[in-house]
């Protein structure tokens, strides 16, 4: 299973139509949202997407109100963090800021963080710490999101 990873789109709604452009074209079969969507224009573009979204909040999503109803609205599944799911076989576990990862969480196969605008892959025998980083900047090509084989543990970063 392919996953794809996006972070901090800080309602950069020309980045996240070009964002769901390469997802749809990688085929990942779902999206994880690390948060900081801020609104939920971000969202609607988002439902262009052929694969469910999940996610957590960030610390920039205080419109939470029309950020709920347009995921209500859209089938989205997003929530404060931390998100644990298992696909594949894999425990999977998200949050937004990496101070919130807690031992527990950091022993899942999987751990998916945003906030720090920073491309971060920390590997260790069966794990993975992934933040694909920056995709709400206005420089082309230093724009970032992931797509994560979750059979091989191997991301594979698209920039934009």
């Amino acid at each position: 299973m392919r996953i794809g990873i996006v972070s901090d789109t800080h309602n950069h709604l020309a980045n996240v139509a070009r964002i769901v452009e390469l997802f749809n074209s990688a085929e990942v079969e779902r999206v994880v949202h690390t948060g900081d969507v801020t609104q939920a224009k971000t969202l609607h573009a988002l439902a262009g997407l052929d694969a469910p979204v999940v996610g957590v909040w960030g610390n920039n999503d205080l419109e939470r109100a029309s950020l709920d109803r347009a995921c209500d609205e859209l089938g989205f599944q997003f929530s404060d963090p931390p998100l644990v799911v298992e696909w594949a076989g894999r425990r999977i576990s998200v949050v937004h800021d990496p101070l919130d990862l807690t031992d527990d969480l950091l022993r899942s196969h999987v751990v998916l963080h945003g906030h720090t605008h920073r491309r971060v892959e920390e590997r260790s025998k069966d794990r993975i710490v992934f933040n694909p980083g920056e995709c709400a900047g206005h420089m082309r090509g230093h724009n970032a999101i992931g797509v994560l084989d979750l059979a091989r543990l191997e991301p594979e970063i698209l920039l934009f």
